[in-house]
C-alpha cells in the first residue's frame, strides 16, 4: 500500500520503518524536513514532504503527532485529501507532565480524542491503533511467540478490517472494541501503560487480552 504518515517524531519514523520494512511505500510528513534527515539516510526507499504531500499520497494515513496538536496537522494536511481514506489514529490527549507516574488528559471519560477529530473530518475513516504501547514495541514485538494485544475502534467496519491486517503484518493480535467511542477506554489505557515505565523505568511491556 501507499501510506502517508503525518508526523515526524519518534512514532512517525518507527512506523514509518516498518511499513517500509514490510514492503509498503512511505511519505512521512513533517512540518521541518531537517527532523528526518537521518530518517531519510537510514530509510532511502521513504520519502520526505509536507502533511499535505503524506495524506495525498497515502491510500492509508497514519496520524502521529501529539494529541494537543492533531487537529492542527490533519488541517494542514487538508480535510478533502483525508476524505475516504483509513486514518491509523496513534495519538493521545496528554496535556502535560504526570503527577505520580499518572499522565493527564485533556479530554474526559465521556468524550476521546479520536471522536473529536472524526466530527471534525467527517470524511476521514478513523480507527485508533497503535495508541496503547511504547514506540519500541509497535512493530514486530518479541514477547517469545506470544502476540500482544492492539485494541482499535472505529466507525467503518472495512477501515478496521484494513487497520486489523496491517496489525498482522506488524505482528498484532487485534481486538475490535466497537465504534468511535471505545477510544474513550482505549486512550486511556497510554496512562495505564505508561506508570509502570514513570514508577520503575519498564517501556517495554504491552497489553495481552486472554479468553
Amino acid at each position: 500500500m501507499k501510506v502517508g504518515v503525518i508526523g515526524s517524531g519518534v512514532v512517525g519514523q518507527v512506523l514509518g520503518s516498518g511499513f517500509l520494512r514490510h514492503g509498503h511505500e512511505v511519505v512521512i510528513g513533517t512540518r521541518d524536513p531537517a527532523k528526518l534527515a537521518a530518517w531519510a539516510k537510514d530509510n532511502p526507499a521513504g520519502r520526505v514532504g509536507s502533511f499535505a504531500d503524506a495524506a495525498e499520497f497515502g491510500e492509508v494515513v497514519v496520524l502521529a503527532v501529539g494529541g494537543g496538536v492533531a487537529a492542527d496537522a490533519l488541517a494542514a494536511a487538508g480535510g478533502g485529501r483525508l476524505a475516504g481514506k483509513v486514518v491509523l489514529d496513534a495519538t493521545n490527549p496528554i496535556s502535560g507532565a504526570p503527577k505520580n507516574g499518572v499522565l493527564p488528559f485533556f479530554t474526559d471519560y465521556n468524550e476521546s480524542l479520536m471522536e473529536r477529530l472524526q466530527r471534525q473530518f467527517p470524511a476521514a475513516r478513523f480507527v485508533k491503533a497503535f495508541s496503547c504501547v511504547g514506540n519500541a514495541r509497535m512493530v514486530n514485538p518479541d514477547f517469545g511467540g506470544t502476540r500482544p494485544t492492539m485494541f482499535i475502534c472505529g466507525n467503518d467496519a472495512a477501515a478496521k478490517s484494513v487497520a486489523t491486517g496491517i496489525l498482522d503484518q506488524f505482528g498484532w493480535e487485534t481486538e475490535d472494541m466497537g465504534g468511535a467511542e471505545a477510544a474513550r477506554a482505549i486512550e486511556p489505557l497510554c496512562i495505564l501503560w505508561c506508570i509502570p515505565g514513570f514508577a520503575r523505568n519498564q517501556w517495554t511491556h504491552a497489553f495481552k487480552l486472554l479468553k
